[in-house]
């Protein structure tokens, strides 16, 4: 996911992490800023960008929140390029569906080598499956929050979308770092680890 922010100072500038950007945001004091989550992709310079449309979602997934999100919204637009502004706590549910699927289907994907997102969705369904089930439920249970049905779909479709995009973890502190420090969290609490699966996968690849 890449959350773009608008005119913050270049020193702080996180614009552009493809991924959870909240704990930064709130360690910056910025607890309401301009956010887009874009779904649009450019696999390599010259090509033009895959726009997030899919057949759960053909109005497409590319979102803004904020004062500028309308503005931000019409420029994509003028670009041929989908972009629907939400409030805050739809944008909020989005903006995690995206993180889960960035976090699942990386990881899925770098157990078996070689895979696309593509292949994860058709080869590697029922490995997934169980982990979106998984992180949508800590996310949930963590946001306070109740996504919409049929989350799995949206995001197997929106990998079908982007099915030659290759898979590795990577950039572990804004994607898959955020569910495991709610394992952490919960572990030094005396809980059980809320994303299970997930923490046993990042120690079969040994990012933990």
């Amino acid at each position: 996911m890449m959350i773009l922010k608008l005119f913050l100072n270049p020193l702080l500038n996180r614009g552009g992490t493809n991924g959870m950007l909240d704990p930064w945001y709130e360690s910056k004091g910025l607890n309401d800023v301009n956010q887009v989550l874009a779904y649009f992709a450019i696999s390599k310079l010259g090509e033009a960008p895959v726009d997030g449309i899919t057949d759960t979602n053909p109005e497409g997934l590319t979102a803004a929140y904020g004062k500028w999100a309308s503005a931000v919204a019409g420029r994509l637009n003028a670009a041929g390029l989908s972009c629907k502004v939400l409030d805050k706590e739809a944008f909020e549910k989005q903006m995690l569906e995206k993180l889960i699927w960035i976090s699942a289907f990386m990881l899925v994907g770098a157990r078996h080598p070689g895979a696309t997102v593509g292949a994860v969705e058709k080869d590697y369904r029922s490995e997934v499956s169980s982990l979106i089930a998984e992180l949508a439920s800590a996310a949930a249970a963590e946001r306070q929050l109740v996504f919409e049905e049929g989350i799995e779909e949206r995001l197997c479709a929106y990998s079908r979308a982007v099915a030659h995009f290759p898979t590795a973890v990577k950039e572990f502190k804004w994607r898959n770092g955020w569910f495991y420090s709610l394992s952490e969290k919960a572990i030094a609490a005396g809980k059980p680890d809320p994303c299970p699966l997930h923490t046993a996968w990042l120690g079969e690849l040994k990012v933990i």
